[in-house]
């Protein structure tokens, strides 16, 4: 099975960036951002959630990807990325842990 091309829109690729250079463990950034393009380019109906029409949505620790897809042209376009927060723990009493 052929492969799809994924491109970041310029847009994503600054936010990604300034995740990179913001973040306290940049290499998570990076091996998520790697992960994010393997499985995009494998399989990327698959690989997130149908968030409306042509829009996906993918999340891999710490980042989070809106992207769409062109099944013809096999192409991934992400269109944008974040920073996913870390879950809120607690102790079960209403305090944080």
């Amino acid at each position: 099975m052929k492969q799809f091309t994924v491109t970041w829109v310029a847009s994503a690729q600054n936010s990604l960036a300034q995740l990179y250079l913001d973040a306290s463990n940049p290499q998570a950034v990076t091996d998520a951002a790697n992960t994010i393009d393997s499985l995009l380019a494998k399989d990327p109906l698959k690989a997130g959630t149908h968030v409306q029409e042509e829009l996906y949505s993918l999340d891999v620790i710490p980042l989070r990807v809106l992207y769409s897809v062109s099944e013809p042209d096999r192409l991934v376009e992400v269109a944008s990325v974040r920073r996913l927060d870390p879950p809120i723990r607690s102790n079960g009493q209403g305090q944080l842990l």
